[in-house]
């Protein structure tokens, strides 16, 4: 039985891929790096900053991360939310999970300000009962720390819950979180990129989920 439903938000919730790929070209270009393949920036996202960066240009430099995350941040403080739109599954989706009472949440590697302000600007914050963004933990996933702390909040068994994630950097914080994992297709990732993650189902967008979930 599921008692509660966990997002991912980037990717899985909503698209805000225009205003990252903004904020990744400015970083690279601030810091006198090359500038990324647009398919190649696409494929970072769900990753940490830190990541981010090691994953398009191979440098794995602690001081590097950390000043490329600030830059990032710096101009997704400007441009972030206004580039970020809901999916059109997203409202409905919510609204039904959350009239069946079900508790919802998201964990994501986005900060956490950064969702919250885009939820309340679709007047749909008041749905979450908990929110762990990327400056809530210091490992990101896969790491599972942020779902179990999301999980701990709700007061909910890892067993009894559900993350719905679009990477399969979510596929395993899930499993090594031992939460089931549901798996949809409205990122970068495709399907037989999840043949190896133990599934709950794979969908083509959120709109099947609370069928899937008995609701």
């Amino acid at each position: 039985m599921v008692n509660a439903v966990v997002f991912d938000f980037d990717y899985t919730l909503a698209d805000s891929s225009a205003g990252i790929l903004r904020c990744i070209h400015y970083a690279l270009q601030q810091m006198g790096l090359p500038l990324a393949l647009e398919s190649r920036m696409r494929e970072s996202i769900g990753l940490n900053l830190a990541k981010t960066l090691t994953f398009l240009t191979g440098n794995e430099d602690i001081d590097a991360g950390a000043e490329f995350t600030r830059l990032f941040v710096e101009h997704a403080d400007r441009i972030m939310a206004d580039h970020t739109v809901l999916y059109d599954t997203t409202p409905q989706v919510i609204a039904t999970l959350r009239a069946a009472g079900l508790p919802l949440g998201i964990v994501s590697t986005k900060y956490r300000y950064r969702i919250e302000g885009i939820l309340r600007r679709e007047a749909l914050f008041q749905h979450f009962d908990v929110i762990v963004g990327g400056e809530d933990v210091t490992d990101h996933k896969p790491h599972p720390v942020s779902l179990q702390q999301a999980l701990r909040r709700l007061n909910c068994p890892p067993a009894q819950a559900v993350y719905i994630g679009d990477h399969t950097v979510d596929a395993e914080a899930a499993g090594r979180a031992g939460v089931p994992f549901v798996a949809v297709l409205t990122g970068t990732t495709e399907r037989h990129h999840f043949d190896t993650a133990q599934c709950l189902g794979i969908l083509d967008n959120l709109l099947t989920l609370p069928s899937l979930l008995g609701h």
